[in-house]
């Protein structure tokens, strides 16, 4: 297949309600989605969402990047273009986007396991009474694994987590600081929190800070995970190598797309590292990509945080999936991302 052409459009999708962590406010999800054409007319579909706060990378640098390569990759072989793609010095969530349409081009989206998986949802940083009625609202629809997002209030933080554990006892508690804390204030809420029933605590200390993250990750039993300081490979040999956390969060935004997030995925089998395939608020189609991965490599994959689909204010029709509560399940009849 030689690729004929690629175009983009601009997508936007609306939220229920605000996505609020300690680095951003979103209520409408926007996001590049690109199509790349081949002579003989197959279709790949990529797409990425602005995330500024996390890639660098808002709508307009997106964009941008893609039409910068596009010209390079206009004519080649998919397989080709695909390799070249990621010897560019774009962002990686422009990359992602045209990784994931190669990626379909070249029939990788099949399930090769189809039973159901379940999906947390995301508890929104907030008000310490509205966080835990959103939290109780979604153990009542079946949600019961929950993304807490905590901010830079560490008292909230740990009051937050103690009526979340008191008032939900059954509910599995993902703690996600998003970089909000100090080394002190890590080792202060760990400490606090400490004999709570907390699954885990994602990324509590800058990304560029590993030997904090080390620190925080020897003071607790709470098992530790790694985000924003693992977009690569290398950096997820680097975390895991130097033992800076327990596990660590894979997103095709940082990565680079699916063939990048694939490389991350078998040097995690090969070497028994716990994972969460993660996600920024993205459009139907990356999260397809997503989810393919997620059934995919379930051996490896411990905790799946794809839960776009149900923050949307309405329900998508091109998801590949079902979602009813936080159990994910394939359509019958199962499409390719084409």
């Amino acid at each position: 297949m030689i690729v004929k052409s690629i175009r983009c459009e601009v997508k936007y999708i609306p939220l229920k309600t605000p996505f609020i962590t300690a680095l951003r406010r979103v209520e409408t999800i926007e996001f590049v989605r690109v199509h790349v054409i081949c002579e003989d007319d197959e279709v790949g579909i990529g797409e990425a969402p602005a995330t500024m706060a996390i890639t660098g990378e808002n709508i307009e640098i997106i964009m941008v990047s893609i039409a910068k390569v596009k010209e390079i990759l206009i004519g080649l072989d998919v397989t080709k273009a695909l390799e070249l793609l990621h010897e560019q010095s774009i962002g990686s969530s422009a990359k992602a986007a045209l990784d994931i349409a190669f990626m379909s081009l070249l029939g990788f989206f099949k399930l090769q396991n189809t039973l159901a998986i379940q999906t947390d949802i995301t508890i929104s940083l907030n008000a310490v009474d509205t966080m835990v009625h959103d939290a109780k609202s979604a153990c009542e629809y079946g949600m019961n694994i929950l993304k807490v997002k905590l901010g830079s209030d560490i008292t909230h933080a740990i009051e937050v987590t103690q009526k979340l554990s008191s008032t939900l006892p059954n509910a599995k508690l993902l703690i996600d600081a998003n970089q909000a804390w100090s080394l002190e204030e890590s080792l202060k809420y760990v400490n606090a929190v400490e004999e709570l029933n907390i699954e885990l605590v994602e990324q509590p200390v800058i990304a560029e800070d590993l030997d904090s993250l080390k620190i925080v990750t020897n003071a607790t039993k709470i098992p530790i995970l790694a985000d924003e300081a693992t977009f690569t490979l290398e950096d997820v040999k680097r975390v895991t190598k130097t033992s800076s956390a327990d596990m660590i969060n894979i997103k095709l935004m940082k990565c680079g797309g699916v063939s990048k997030a694939v490389e991350i995925l078998e040097y995690a089998r090969a070497n028994k590292i716990k994972c969460m395939l993660g996600s920024m608020l993205e459009g139907p189609y990356s999260i397809n990509a997503a989810l393919y991965l997620a059934f995919n490599y379930r051996d490896v994959i411990e905790y799946v945080d794809l839960d776009s689909p149900l923050l949307y204010k309405e329900a998508s029709d091109e998801l590949d999936f079902t979602f009813c509560g936080s159990k994910i399940s394939a359509k019958d009849t199962q499409t390719d991302l084409q």
